[in-house]
């Protein structure tokens, strides 16, 4: 090997150094502007772990931190639904809010054993206040053909019918609502639930069983 040939190959490999920091460095300007797809990172980005790469940060910067806020507001607001209502009356009862659409079942103890939403009646047809059950039926048909109903238990006279709580009325082999509908109100006077609520509230309220309607 000449002398030349030996002062070559080290100006050779400086240049393979250079061109590659500075392809490297070009990447990760385009990477940092969004320009290269998810797959072309850099491999010393790719193979720090836990490491982000520019277009990560901006990724992660691009998230309105009012969101967050909304998620943890909804997430309060939900618990707050579930809170039993206050004055709602002691012992053991079942309490329906109409404002808040939903049913507690209050042990003799004053602790909730259950509670759910509900559909109550569109109209103002139920005055708050405290109540009896005085009736029950498993099976019941609604007036003016309104469809039949399962685990009927009445607590309330309405103006031309019974007012109570039980299932999602049938009508025609169909429910006149859906179970997703629950929480605003849909009825014309009675407190629909899902079927395994119906049954709970069934199992739960004898003849003379205390209702409390709350606002």
């Amino acid at each position: 090997m000449t002398r030349s040939a030996q002062q070559v190959r080290p100006r050779y490999g400086r240049l393979v150094a250079l061109t590659g920091s500075v392809a490297v460095t070009a990447l990760a300007a385009l990477g940092g502007a969004g320009l290269l797809p998810g797959g072309s990172t850099p491999a010393s980005a790719a193979g720090s772990p836990g490491a982000l790469t520019p277009a990560s940060v901006v990724l992660r910067e691009q998230i309105p931190q009012s969101e967050v806020g909304d998620r943890s507001s909804a997430s309060t607001s939900a618990a707050a639904d579930e809170t039993l209502p206050a004055r709602s009356g002691k012992g053991r009862r079942a309490v329906f809010s109409e404002s808040r659409q939903r049913v507690w079942l209050v042990n003799a103890a004053g602790r909730v054993v259950r509670t759910y939403p509900v559909s109550g009646s569109l109209y103002d047809n139920l005055d708050p206040g405290t109540y009896e059950v005085y009736s029950r039926s498993e099976q019941a048909w609604g007036v003016d053909d309104s469809g039949t109903m399962r685990y009927f238990v009445r607590f309330a006279h309405g103006d031309n019918a019974a007012i109570g709580f039980h299932d999602i009325p049938i009508d025609d082999g169909h429910p006149v609502q859906g179970v997703a509908e629950l929480g605003t109100p849909r009825s014309h006077g009675c407190i629909r639930q899902r079927p395994a609520d119906a049954k709970a509230m069934w199992r739960f309220a004898p003849l003379g069983t205390t209702v409390v309607v709350t606002r």
